[in-house]
């Protein structure tokens, strides 16, 4: 699975996925890193064929109106710690993964994973 982390999520969601064999990107991998607009991580999500993991937002309206980005992972989890981010991460992984293979857009929250048809 292509992934590219937004801003807000922390780099080392990006190693922990690069570590179970995910090509993975952060926004701190790009030439203008945390700087890079929310187009350019679209644009490169489209030309990738990545899929963007986020918690802004804007994705999800972007996504809702132009299909852009062609997948998404929205976590909704609000403010937590790296580490509780993480194992929530790890625990649902299996289902994530296999929510992204058939669906386009899914939301990752503090109990739940839901699949946006």
């Amino acid at each position: 699975m292509k992934l590219i982390i937004d801003a807000q999520l922390p780099r080392r969601m990006g190693r922990w996925l690069s570590g179970r064999g995910h090509d993975v990107l952060h926004t701190l991998d790009l030439p203008r890193a945390n700087a890079t607009s929310d187009a350019e991580i679209i644009d490169l999500a489209c030309r990738d064929s990545r899929i963007v993991v986020t918690k802004d937002g804007d994705f999800v309206d972007s996504f809702l109106v132009h299909r852009r980005p062609p997948k998404l992972l929205w976590v909704t989890t609000g403010n937590m710690s790296n580490a509780d981010l993480l194992s929530l991460l790890e625990r649902n992984w299996t289902a994530i993964e296999g929510a992204l293979a058939d669906n386009a857009f899914v939301e990752l929250g503090h109990d739940s994973l839901v699949v946006h048809q």
